[in-house]
């Protein structure tokens, strides 16, 4: 444990980052699971916009790496031919 008080702050203040980067990134995965699920059976275009946005959110948050999201991207297009 920290002896010193902006040592102690930073303890807190790192553990609540944590926390809202999970919560974040977890509703991602789960928004992005749902998306397939429905491109898999329409393969609709919108669905695909909505999959990029979600992606560029993720990227501009800093819960992805932009070739990550690059990556997953390219998977939603093959899976919406």
């Amino acid at each position: 444990m920290p002896n010193i008080k902006s040592a102690k702050k930073r303890v807190k203040v790192n553990a609540v980052k944590r926390m809202q980067n999970k919560i974040q990134k977890s509703e991602m995965k789960t928004e992005l699971k749902s998306i397939a699920a429905k491109l898999a059976e329409t393969k609709d275009a919108k669905l695909l916009s909505e999959a990029y946005k979600t992606l560029d959110q993720a990227v501009a948050k800093g819960l992805l790496h932009r070739n990550t999201a690059a990556r997953k991207k390219a998977q939603f297009a093959a899976m919406a031919k």
